[in-house]
């Protein structure tokens, strides 16, 4: 059931091969304009991946994050540490767009942007774990970088063979010891235990011994707080919101799958996390309005798309359910993500995403959201880990289910699921 397969390898004389820093960063006449050809959706989605990604990755790789990158935070953010917030961009952007790295068939426009992100994005791995350089990531203190590790956790998962295999010994050795160095805090009892299972998850994939109840929390309390139809409870109870999306479906998957690779015996556990993730993901299906809207609940309105990751895996997975086509998928995502990073306000001076749902509103921000917390966006870009001849791509723009329910046309009827 497992799709992704990720091939090719990217030498590290490309990565070391001198770009200089001015073509190292974003804007000028490298940055795509976000104007593909009408019906071309994939031009669309990767020139504005490559717009909200570019800003974070270019200026990691050319050493400037730290001095390049705007911190706006919520008038109500608490007391945490607002370095924090480089970690933030970095975990969130590197798990969108691992999966459009993971694709070595550079040829074309597209094909181009691609491999200086890849190279870009290489580069700016060695030099965040880099002791001492500018743009250093901290692991050493506050309970965030429990989060964030787990997004570049999830990173290498979805591009081994691009994002992992490349980096010299010694940056893959500081990256063990900083994931193992969050064991000394605990993940609060919610989705956060997802984060610690995942990271763990990473390291036994790479030969390390996992901490064990680490490891085991995050899926044991998942199955406790299951709810039905799909949803989990974010602890014991149910939040109705997109943190099902954000974090629990996709990172319990991705934790169960590495699980049944090593433990044949817990492919049912997968399989399972699977099903119930596809009943999700044709629920988020249907909350996509004719419109191409979404409705703003809960916390963390401000990742925007990201909101849509479960119903991204799973078309990248190849395991839409049935009833739901790939491509009323992307033409159902195609215009949600027109109507909102077409917005006037959405991006700031050289495209830095600004903290708001659609354009800039920084009083809806939680006490939690700075200006790395945002690209949690680039989550929603996951489908373009699928070549381009592949059906989700190819095939003729569809409507979706609320579009066709509301033209009266016939769409598939709806019942819950008991697993």
């Amino acid at each position: 059931m497992e799709r992704r397969k990720f091939l090719g390898a990217l030498s590290l004389a490309g990565v070391a091969g001198a770009l200089s820093p001015k073509e190292l960063l974003a804007g000028g006449p490298q940055q795509p304009a976000v104007s593909a050809p009408a019906g071309n959706d994939r031009e669309y989605w990767w020139q504005l991946l490559y717009k909200i990604a570019d800003p974070v990755v270019a200026n990691l790789a050319a050493g400037t994050l730290v001095k390049n990158m705007p911190v706006e935070k919520s008038p109500t953010f608490d007391k945490r540490s607002a370095h924090v917030t480089y970690l933030e961009a970095v975990g969130r952007t590197y798990a969108g767009i691992a999966p459009w790295l993971a694709l070595t068939d550079d040829v074309g426009r597209e094909g181009e942007y691609r491999q200086r992100m890849r190279t870009n994005a290489v580069k700016g791995l060695v030099a965040c774990f880099t002791p001492g350089s500018a743009d250093a990531l901290n692991f050493k203190t506050d309970y965030q970088p429990i989060v964030d590790a787990a997004y570049l956790a999830q990173t290498f998962l979805r591009a081994p063979k691009v994002l992992w295999e490349p980096l010299p010994a010694d940056t893959k050795t500081h990256i063990i010891t900083a994931f193992k160095s969050l064991r000394n805090r605990k993940p609060f009892n919610s989705n956060w235990l997802l984060f610690g299972s995942l990271t763990e998850a990473f390291l036994l994939s790479v030969g390390e011994e996992p901490d064990a109840e680490r490891l085991e929390k995050g899926i044991t309390k998942m199955a406790e707080w299951y709810k039905g139809d799909g949803w989990y409870g974010d602890g014991p109870n149910l939040a109705f919101d997109y943190y099902n999306s954000f974090v629990i479906h996709p990172m319990l998957v991705d934790t169960l799958a590495v699980l049944a690779r090593h433990q044949p015996e817990r492919k049912k556990e997968y399989d399972l996390a699977v099903k119930r993730m596809q009943r999700y993901a044709l629920e988020q299906e249907r909350m996509i309005s004719p419109e191409g809207t979404f409705p703003p609940i809960g916390r963390s309105i401000t990742y925007r798309t990201g909101a849509f990751q479960a119903l991204s895996q799973i078309a990248l997975m190849e395991l839409l359910p049935k009833g739901i086509e790939p491509a009323q998928v992307r033409s159902a995502l195609t215009l949600v993500k027109k109507n909102m990073y077409g917005a006037k306000g959405t991006f700031g001076k050289d495209n830095w995403l600004n903290l708001g749902f659609v354009g800039h509103d920084p009083q809806i921000a939680d006490y939690y959201t700075s200006t790395g917390s945002l690209y949690m966006a680039t989550l929603s870009f996951l489908p373009l880990g699928l070549p381009a001849g592949n059906p989700f791509w190819a095939a003729p723009a569809a409507e979706w289910s609320a579009k066709k329910a509301w033209a009266g046309k016939n769409f598939e009827k709806d019942y819950h699921v008991d697993y």
